[in-house]
């Protein structure tokens, strides 16, 4: 590689800060007066049990729809008024909380923040409100290819594990849910510790010194219960399950396509980012966008990546053509699959990504929030201090015999599943 590997790179210097028994990640930067912090435990939506599908994700958006001696109206009022976020979440494999807000009004939001976490009124009228507007989402991603075909390709992947059901819940499982429930899946998740990949995890970026945080952490946290949330279920292999067709009314069939992918931990995880973005990254210099949209004018765009689920990965990919061409976009997929695991990237390809990967870093830093959602994931998936600091150069110094083993190891053309919705022809 022409880079060079002891070149300078992003520099994020990052602080491990302890306060009232909890840890945090801290990127301390005060040239805007703006704190963000980040915070998760392990489960999400793989802790509901099954027929509570979308319990978690609906719990966690009523935290701040009301809470303590505050209706909704009046807790989104107190956030307005001092122009704070805070916002709660669940994915399929973490639950998770974040706020941000101007320096002056961050006792406010840590105020509001514990209180939606320690009392979240889940009063009926709310519940019915977000249970309705879940259900019309439910319903609404079902309508098209798109929806269908994600649901199928997960079910077919996962069917025995939550990460094959869908995370939001469906119509019948949402209607079905009761506060008593919601209150339970909020309970798996909220506790004080334990600290780490296991348990709770913290960070936070911006105008807020060590000490300051160190004070703010037992403020924001300390009133959770004890204890440890439940640990998931194990995650089992991705199941390869060859091709399946989804009928769907459409003039256009979604193509999802997928294989098991590395975990978070595995020692070639950045080579492999560098062959996949040479194979299938965005820009129109991948392959499959060139041989795909640019050479054959089959799709209007074509991706694939890394999908982490609980500390491993399904390398998903996605893309849409019309229903008479499904059969030559598959063909012309695997072929470019296939000849990447043969022969891997060529030199001026892993040139190219190499330095596209390293010049695009700090873009990824511009605000707090992403900031401390990046050192939050860091901390998930056991990276270093220095990880970003040091990455400019493990990129560089993937030579392109790594990038080529890595590549025969990682695709394997007769591991691809793929999920067709739509009236594909030809199939």
């Amino acid at each position: 590689m022409s880079a060079d590997p002891n070149a300078p790179g992003f520099s994020l210097p990052i602080q491990v800060v302890e306060g009232g028994g909890f840890t945090a990640w801290l990127a301390e930067d005060h040239s805007v007066p703006v704190v963000s912090l980040a915070w998760s435990w392990p489960g999400g939506a793989s802790l509901d049990p099954k027929g509570q599908e979308g319990a978690s994700a609906l719990a966690a958006a009523l935290m701040t729809e009301g809470a303590g001696d505050l209706s909704a109206l009046a807790f989104a009022d107190a956030l307005r008024d001092e122009g704070i976020g805070l916002d709660f979440s669940a994915s399929r494999d973490s639950f998770d909380g974040s706020l941000r807000a101007l320096a002056p009004a961050l006792p406010q939001a840590v105020r509001l923040a514990r209180l939606a976490m320690t009392a979240p009124t889940l009063a009926e009228p709310d519940v019915a409100r977000l249970r309705a507007r879940a259900i019309a989402r439910a319903r609404q991603s079902l309508e098209g290819p798109r929806g269908r075909g994600a649901r199928a390709f997960w079910a077919a992947g996962y069917p025995d594990h939550p990460a094959g059901r869908p995370s939001g819940g469906t119509e019948e499982s949402l209607a079905a849910l009761t506060v008593e429930q919601l209150r339970a899946a909020l309970g798996r998740h909220l506790r004080r510790g334990p600290q780490g990949r296991e348990g709770l995890l913290v960070a936070a970026s911006g105008a807020i010194t060590a000490a300051e945080l160190a004070a703010l952490l037992p403020e924001l946290l300390g009133a959770l219960p004890e204890g440890a949330p439940p640990a998931p279920p194990p995650l089992p292999d991705f199941r390869q399950f060859g091709t399946q067709v989804v009928p769907v009314a459409s003039p256009q069939s979604f193509v999802l396509f997928g294989q098991p992918g590395l975990p978070v931990d595995d020692p070639d995880w950045e080579a492999a980012q560098v062959v996949l973005r040479i194979l299938a990254g965005g820009g129109f210099t991948a392959r499959l966008t060139r041989s795909i949209r640019e050479e054959r004018g089959l799709t209007y765009g074509i991706g694939a990546g890394l999908d982490v689920l609980f500390g491993q990965s399904v390398l998903a990919g996605s893309c849409a053509t019309v229903n008479a061409r499904v059969a030559e976009l598959l063909g012309v997929l695997r072929a470019e699959w296939k000849r990447m695991a043969e022969q891997g990237p060529t030199a001026e390809e892993m040139e190219e990504a190499v330095a596209y990967m390293t010049g695009s870093q700090p873009l990824q830093f511009t605000d707090s929030r992403r900031i401390a959602a990046t050192l939050l994931a860091m901390r998930r998936n056991g990276r270093p201090l220095d990880w970003l600091e040091r990455r400019p150069a493990r990129l560089a110094a993937i030579s392109r015999d790594q990038a080529t083993k890595l590549a025969a190891r990682l695709l394997v053309p007769g591991q691809l599943s793929v999920t067709v919705a739509g009236q594909p022809e030809g199939l």
